[in-house]
């Protein structure tokens, strides 16, 4: 398979300084990143409130 032309890069930074970018990278095993779902209260409320915000006049 042909490679990536970010690896192509990589590959070539790492034979010509030696240096290994990819063990910059910090990784994890699983994702840090919290995902939280709205309950079916606040769902509800949000529904209910959002056409609230809007200002319907008939000043034509």
């Amino acid at each position: 398979m042909t490679h990536s032309k970010a690896k192509k890069k990589r590959m070539h930074v790492k034979r010509t300084k030696g240096k290994d970018v990819e063990k910059n990278r910090q990784s994890s095993p699983f994702s840090t990143h919290e995902r939280v779902t709205k309950t079916k209260k606040e769902s509800i409320e949000h529904i209910i409130t959002k056409h609230k915000k809007h200002n319907h006049t008939e000043d034509c």
